[in-house]
């Protein structure tokens, strides 16, 4: 039970004023600690079982006459109900530990992730590339609690790259996007995520379609085709790989490796398999006007099964020889993978094509698992239009000053 029901006996005066070394009672058991060197602190002193406790209750300059005093009657409710209040404040300290553990850092979150999708990577070096560029940039939130990452934190990570290193940085950001969006999907967070592109990050960061893509600038879709007719002037394997390269919309290594029986010419159909594509799924190219008789014409004198095929016997064209062609045309400034980011920005700009059609076209995965199962088929036909329509722009004689009309395209179909 609790001591002397006696309360109140000092006064905030008092309390401020007491010099006196030694406990000085408030009552019920409350006092005041007065040490040799006049630093003041509240105990509250009550009788367990058979022996006597002190309970600690914070210094003056930190707690209140008053706030001792409710700290005091709380601790008195606790011992009338058969509870040890040194006890039970141990346990609810211990208690608010294990829901502070609950929440997982980013790190701890991110590792997690990364384990839990790994089956999904297309090899132990993406997985190792995913982990590592958040290591690397996003280190700053690594310590943090999950539910404590926003986005202020987040562009502190995505700044200091985003125009240096502007692949790298949309990377890191659409990897921190997933782990936050797992992370909410878990329960651990709640509200909107920070590192959301579309009208959130889009409104505080420039547009990557105006920056550099990696050391190098993507060409301007509206010069395209006149550096499309430089490239019919010559004749050259190289030049022919990169005006497929260009109307086709694709990387350079599914170029390159490109081989005649994955194409069928009576279809107009080009189909990668998945292990030469970035997303690890075969993806089928629609091949439509020039792109498709590029290819007939190396057919009628190929002796090798690569469709583009390199100087030395059974090996596909090298990736030198084209970046060597741009360099002999005083085009080295650009990149062969930037005319991907020159379609897209025409696709944006010039269409009125679905994105979904435009990101299906440069074999991106669009929509989460759910969008992705009701839409099963990969819309070739409707593909087949969008690069038609891009093969006739890059056909066009003339680049800048030619008036072009923007197209608007039929998707109904």
């Amino acid at each position: 039970m609790t001591v002397g029901r006696q309360v109140n006996k000092l006064t905030a005066r008092g309390v401020a004023t007491l010099t006196a070394p030694g406990r000085h009672s408030d009552g019920g058991g409350l006092y005041l600690w007065v040490d040799a060197s006049g630093a003041k602190r509240w105990l509250f002193m009550f009788r367990w079982g058979s022996g006597r406790k002190e309970m600690g209750l914070g210094g003056l300059d930190a707690v209140t006459l008053a706030e001792a005093r409710d700290k005091a009657a709380a601790a008195r409710k606790l011992i009338d109900a058969g509870s040890d209040p040194i006890q039970a404040r141990k346990d609810a300290i211990a208690a608010t530990e294990a829901g502070l553990h609950a929440t997982p850092t980013f790190g701890e979150f991110a590792e997690t992730l990364i384990e839990d999708i790994k089956a999904g990577f297309r090899n132990a070096k993406h997985q190792a590339q995913w982990s590592s560029s958040l290591k690397t940039h996003a280190a700053s939130l690594w310590p943090l609690r999950i539910d404590k990452v926003g986005t202020e934190q987040v562009l502190d990570v995505l700044k200091p790259i985003w125009k240096a290193k502007a692949e790298t940085a949309s990377r890191v950001r659409g990897r921190i996007e997933r782990v936050l969006d797992a992370a909410k999907a878990k329960g651990k967070r709640t509200g909107e995520n920070p590192a959301r592109w579309r009208g959130h990050l889009d409104k505080l960061l420039p547009k990557r379609s105006r920056l550099a893509r990696g050391h190098h600038a993507a060409m301007a879709y509206d010069d395209v085709p006149a550096f499309v007719q430089s490239l019919r002037e010559r004749d050259a394997t190289a030049a022919r790989a990169l005006e497929f390269l260009i109307l086709t919309a694709s990387r350079t290594g599914e170029i390159r490796g490109a081989k005649w029986d994955e194409i069928d010419f009576d279809r107009g159909v080009w189909t990668v398999p998945a292990d030469r594509m970035k997303a690890g799924r075969v993806h089928r190219v629609p091949l439509v006007g020039r792109s498709l008789n590029i290819a007939r014409s190396l057919q009628q004198s190929s002796t090798s099964e690569f469709v583009f095929a390199g100087a030395r016997k059974g090996r596909p064209l090298s990736s030198h020889a084209i970046l060597m062609l741009m360099r002999r045309m005083q085009m080295e400034q650009f990149t062969p993978h930037g005319f991907r980011s020159s379609f897209r920005d025409w696709c944006g700009e010039q269409t009125a094509f679905p994105r979904e059609i435009a990101e299906a076209a440069l074999a991106h995965v669009v929509g989460d698992e759910t969008e992705r199962a009701y839409r099963r088929g990969d819309a070739l036909e409707k593909r087949r239009k969008i690069m038609d329509a891009w093969a006739r722009f890059v056909g066009t004689p003339k680049a800048k000053g030619n008036n072009i009309t923007p197209i608007r395209a039929n998707t109904a179909g």
